[in-house]
């Protein structure tokens, strides 16, 4: 079974999740994409929601399939939030970030009662790491926190995208490191890179997911916290 379809297959059964007249927050990335796609559809037959988008990409797609869109602001708290990642362990911890909505992705999972992550099994690690960890930096100080990460074996690069800076929506740019040989604790880890000024936010999730939802073949496996 293809990467795609296990992707689809998770994002319905997430959805499954959502009931009228919740506020529900919709992640970012190729698998988030059906999710949307899924409860669009259940909006066009009476489902009742609003919504907070974690990306520019996601409130664009949200809006055109008449999603209810709503600031974070005005929802206050959210009922439930779904969202990918690009890798997930046994511990529920996640890399995410991949799509360079990190930071937007980190707010709306901490605002959520609910967080449910959904994947292809590929995302599915019994370590993090293979996957790059993305960090979110200030341009202001980006030259200079590479050469702090380099100075601590992290071998960081910054984001490109073609020949400029990769920009996130926040107008910051990304840096990806390698966190695979690392020795250090995830959450001290992630402790020392916040105290880098300059690092807005990691691409670890370390506490704030409560269910996952793997796809594998035509079923999911479904973990609860």
């Amino acid at each position: 079974m293809s990467a795609v379809n296990e992707k689809k297959v998770a994002a319905l059964e997430a959805v499954k999740y959502v009931e009228s007249g919740m506020t529900v927050g919709l992640g970012t990335g190729s698998t988030a994409f059906f999710m949307i796609e899924a409860i669009g559809e259940m909006v066009q037959n009476g489902l009742q929601i609003k919504a907070v988008a974690t990306s520019d990409e996601t409130e664009k797609l949200a809006t055109k399939l008449g999603i209810k869109i709503i600031s974070l602001a005005e929802a206050k708290r959210l009922d439930v939030t779904i969202d990918g990642a690009d890798e997930v362990d046994e511990d529920f911890q996640l890399i995410k970030g991949g799509g360079g909505a990190l930071l937007r992705e980190k707010i709306v999972a901490h605002n959520s009662d609910l967080n449910i992550i959904i994947a292809d099994s590929s995302k599915s690690v019994s370590k993090l790491g293979k996957f790059k960890l993305p960090i979110e930096t200030i341009p202001f100080a980006t030259q200079l926190i590479v050469k702090e990460l380099d100075s601590l074996g992290l071998s960081p690069v910054q984001r490109m995208n073609g020949d400029a800076n990769y920009k996130t929506d926040e107008n910051n740019d990304i840096v990806d490191i390698d966190i695979w040989d690392t020795h250090i604790k995830l959450t001290d880890l992630e402790q020392q890179l916040k105290t880098i000024p300059g690092i807005v936010e990691t691409g670890l999730f370390l506490t704030t997911t409560n269910v996952v939802i793997i796809g594998k073949g035509e079923e999911t496996i479904v973990r609860k916290k």
